[in-house]
């Protein structure tokens, strides 16, 4: 499992093409499209309905610790109030959302990944 692969998300079996066909835009409330197959190697993304139903439990272990790391820069290294330090949580959860959605599916799709699969 490469991490470069995973962050540029690039196809589990021949790292060559994307998982994501767009990326979203957080302003026209537009998720990322992804892929029904890799258009190098014929790897299916999504091996049954219901598949990225766990990938929410990876996007909700990034988002804490994105949310815990605001709150420590926040409120301990820069002084922010209480209040303050909460609003910067809010404001990362909506910047953070797209790039959460991708890196959680493709973490997801790494994790069941198998070398004899295609």
């Amino acid at each position: 499992m490469k991490p470069i692969s995973i962050l540029k998300g690039k196809c589990p079996q021949c790292k060559k093409n994307d998982i994501f066909s767009s990326n979203g835009n957080l302003l026209l409330f537009r998720i990322p499209k992804i892929n029904d197959r890799c258009k190098t190697c014929n790897f299916k993304f999504e091996r049954e309905p219901g598949f990225f139903f766990g990938a929410m439990f990876v996007s909700y272990a990034i988002a804490v610790a994105e949310f815990i790391g605001v709150f420590i820069i926040s409120y301990f290294f820069l002084g922010l109030s209480l209040l303050a330090s909460f609003f910067g949580i809010i404001i990362s959860a909506i910047l953070f959302s797209t790039i959460n959605f991708r890196l959680s599916r493709t973490i997801w799709i790494y994790l069941f990944y198998k070398k004899a699969e295609a």
